[in-house]
Order: structure tokens, then C-alpha cells, then sequence
């Protein structure tokens, strides 16, 4: 059913149709012709191109591209009840098509025109062109959630200044749409001397630029139509105008990466919705003892439950959109709240679907373990569910809470730091 939500305006509502109505008419048939492919098909063959063809059809892979070049502005709410619907049909290709959403804003926001105008030309041309967001690293993939800002915790992959051009060198992983996109927003260190706060860069990298090569696909439990990879940047060149942000990237993705814990907290929703619609309707189908089994008062209970746990974390999520949106103080800590908490419920209701349905909760024909199977995978997508509860208290606490890594800072009568101890008040409060 359409959320009950109240407040959402004609064309938030006109969307949210649109997207229930993708998913009941094309993700989920899609699905239900192609289980076997979901989990047998290689990864680079994953990728559900007639979906992709369909949501371009309609408008919905470039549907959060700026105004000029086509596409509709969306606020945090809307996504999070788009995401919601998409998520209901399949997680990982909801991931595939959002990633274009919020990776396209994100480069309208730091990009020069003329670099715009070009790779939205090519964006909107090609049903295929999907966009990636290189930001995790195989070392200290932590560090870059809670930016803990000493040069040591900086990022691995470095970016040098050659003349007209940057020379990149690293690797990127866990990379979603990494196998498939055809543009890239990579972060690198631009300054040894910085921490992730103050020396880190982002760039504009194409995929047919020379260096750049897709070292593996990797094999995830769940969401397995989102083609996640690991990205190698060896003397890998781009034009210095593809510098989009310098120094202080991640300061300036960070409505990207609090929109994205909302988000994904949005496709727990869907997945959620999808786990209880299909357990509320075996119960209702199915006979156990002598009469359909949601007249057992353990099931109704269980029943219950899920339901209860799926509205609290929709209206969580919803809260947390909104505070976005108006810019709230508290805005930062709900997003975490609504990630950690949605990731984590998630789980059990995935559990709680499959418990339920008896032994053919555990049958792959039956569909339900792909529930929990894609269950598994939020509470590490956007930082782990851990690095959230850290930052919830840093959020909340900023003048007591302890930092991530290294001994805390002792601070002096005066206010300064003592001798060998990490950071300042400023670098002490929240990232």
C-alpha cells in the first residue's frame, strides 16, 4: 500500500505512484522469470538491462538530474519515498538506479559548467550510463565515515598535479556500480600533510581514461543486481579541469553522504514492506493445526510485531528526510538514528518472514530467503551500524564524547593540548 504519510504534496504522491507502479509491473515479474539468475548469473552479467531500459523509458534514471538538463530536482523526502517503493521490488537494482540520482546532483553542485554540459550530454544520451561514487578504500574504510582528521588516517589513493593535469594512484573498493558506470567521482589525498577533512580531493574520472582499470567484481550475500567492484588507479591522468572539489571534499559531499544513510534506511523500508506483505498473505493462505495459520495467537503476535517495527522505522526514516530538508540542527543524528536503527531492524523482520513460513521459508523457489539474504547487507552499506552509533554520541555529546582512533586529547588549564596527545577542541568535535 502507498505510505499514509501525511504532508506529501501532488507530486510527491504522483512519483511515489510511479515508482509502485515500476515495481509491481516491471521488477517484480522481472524477478519472479529470473530467480535463478539473481544468484547463478557471473556479476558482469548481472545487471538487469531490460529494467534499466524500462526506468529510462519512463523517466526514472535521470529523474534527479538539475532542471537545465532534463531531470527534476528531489528533495531528501521524495527519494526516501521513491527508494522505499524501488526497494519493495529489489534492493541492489534500487541502488543502481538511486546511485545515478544522488551522484548526478552531486556532480551538478561542484562541477564548472562546461564540464556539466558535456557529461550530461553523454549521461542523457546513453540508456546505459549509470554513475559511480569511489570514496572506500581497503584501508581504514572507517575513517573515512567518522573523518577522523590526523594525516595518518588520510586516504591511501593519492592525487598529484602534473602541469595541466592530476595523476591519480590507488585503489578504491566496495564501489557500488563500479563494474557498470561510465563516470566516476574519485577522492584522493591532496595533501600528505592533512587528515581526510582538509586533504582530500575529488575528481571527475571517465572509464575509458588510461590507468583506470576494474580489478574484480565482488560477490556479495545480497542485493547482487547492484555490481559492486574494486577500481585501480595506476598514473591514471585527468584534465585538471575534472578537479571538482579540492582539499575539502568530503566536507563538501556531506549532503551526499547524509542523504545516503536516509536512503539507505529507505530501501530497509522497502524491503521490510516487501517481507511482511508476503508473510501477512502466506498466513492468511495457509493451514497449520486444523485453520489458517494467522488464527494461531503466536503467529498473530509475530505478525504484530513486524508490523510495529516496520512503521517505526518508516517513520523514523521519514522524520529524518524532512529534518534534512529544513536544514534541522538534529538533522545529522537522525539520519544516523534512522540508518542504524532500519539497518539492524531489517534483519529481524527478514528472520521473522522466514520463521513463518515454516520450511518453505528456507526454499529457494519460494523467494523469502532472499529477504533476509538482502537484510544482511545494510548494516554495512553508508559506514557500519558501530560507526553510526559512534557518531550518534558524537553528534549529540560533541564536548565528551571520545574520538575514533588514537588517545583522546588531554587539554591543559589553559586550553591546550598537553604533549603527546591527538587533536584539538576543534578537531574533538563532531566530524
Amino acid at each position: 500500500m502507498l505510505s499514509r504519510h501525511e504532508g506529501l504534496t501532488d507530486e510527491q504522491r504522483a512519483f511515489q505512484q510511479l515508482c509502485r507502479d515500476f515495481t509491481d509491473q516491471e521488477i517484480l515479474p522481472w524477478l519472479a522469470q529470473h530467480r535463478d539468475e539473481e544468484w547463478n548469473a557471473p556479476p558482469r552479467e548481472r545487471l538487469p538491462h531490460r529494467l534499466m531500459a524500462r526506468a529510462d523509458e519512463i523517466g526514472l534514471r535521470t529523474l534527479g538530474l538539475p532542471p537545465e538538463y532534463g531531470g527534476v530536482p528531489l528533495d531528501t523526502l521524495t527519494q526516501a519515498l521513491l527508494v522505499e517503493e524501488l526497494g519493495r521490488g529489489e534492493p541492489g537494482f534500487t541502488t543502481t538506479i538511486v546511485q545515478n540520482w544522488k551522484i548526478a546532483a552531486e556532480f551538478a553542485r561542484h562541477a564548472s559548467k562546461e564540464l556539466a554540459d558535456e557529461w550530461f550530454a553523454k549521461f542523457t544520451k546513453d540508456p546505459g550510463f549509470l554513475w559511480a561514487h569511489c570514496l572506500t578504500e581497503p584501508r581504514g574504510a572507517s575513517d573515512r565515515v567518522l573523518q577522523y582528521n590526523a594525516p595518518e588516517a588520510s586516504m591511501q589513493t593519492k592525487a598529484v598535479r602534473d602541469g595541466e593535469e592530476w595523476v591519480i594512484n590507488g585503489v578504491k573498493h566496495y564501489v557500488s556500480n563500479g563494474g557498470t558506470a561510465s563516470a566516476f567521482i574519485v577522492y584522493a589525498n591532496t595533501d600528505p600533510t592533512a587528515g581526510v577533512r582538509d586533504g582530500v580531493s575529488s575528481f571527475l574520472v571517465g572509464k575509458d581514461t588510461p590507468g583506470f582499470s576494474i580489478s574484480r567484481i565482488n560477490e556479495k550475500i545480497g542485493h547482487r543486481l547492484a555490481v559492486n567492484a574494486e577500481l585501480v588507479f595506476e598514473d591514471c591522468r585527468v584534465p585538471a579541469s575534472h578537479l571538482l572539489v579540492k582539499n575539502t571534499a568530503l566536507g563538501g559531499a556531506s549532503l551526499y553522504l547524509l542523504q545516503g544513510r536516509v536512503l539507505n534506511a529507505a530501501r530497509a523500508v522497502g524491503v521490510m514492506q516487501a517481507a511482511f506483505e508476503s508473510t501477512a498473505r502466506y498466513a492468511q493462505e495457509h493451514f497449520h493445526g486444523g485453520k489458517i495459520i494467522i488464527k494461531h495467537q503466536v503467529v498473530a503476535a509475530r505478525l504484530a510485531d513486524m508490523a510495529t517495527t516496520l512503521e517505526t522505522c518508516r517513520a523514523i526514516t521519514y522524520r529524518a528526510a524532512r529534518a534534512i530538508d529544513a536544514g534541522a540542527d538534529d538533522a545529522s543524528a537522525l539520519a544516523l538514528m534512522a540508518k542504524l536503527h532500519c539497518g539492524e531492524a531489517v534483519f529481524d523482520v527478514a528472520r521473522a518472514a522466514m520463521e513463518l513460513h515454516g520450511g518453505m521459508g528456507v526454499m529457494l523457489e519460494a523467494g523469502i530467503e532472499k529477504y533476509l539474504r538482502d537484510s544482511t547487507i545494510f548494516s554495512h552499506t553508508e559506514g557500519t551500524a558501530d560507526m553510526q552509533r559512534f557518531k550518534i554520541i558524537k553528534a549529540m555529546f560533541p564536548a565528551t564524547a571520545g574520538v575514533y582512533a588514537g588517545p583522546d586529547p588531554v587539554f591543559l588549564p589553559d586550553g591546550s593540548v598537553a604533549p603527546g596527545t591527538v587533536g584539538t577542541r576543534a578537531s574533538a568535535a563532531p566530524a
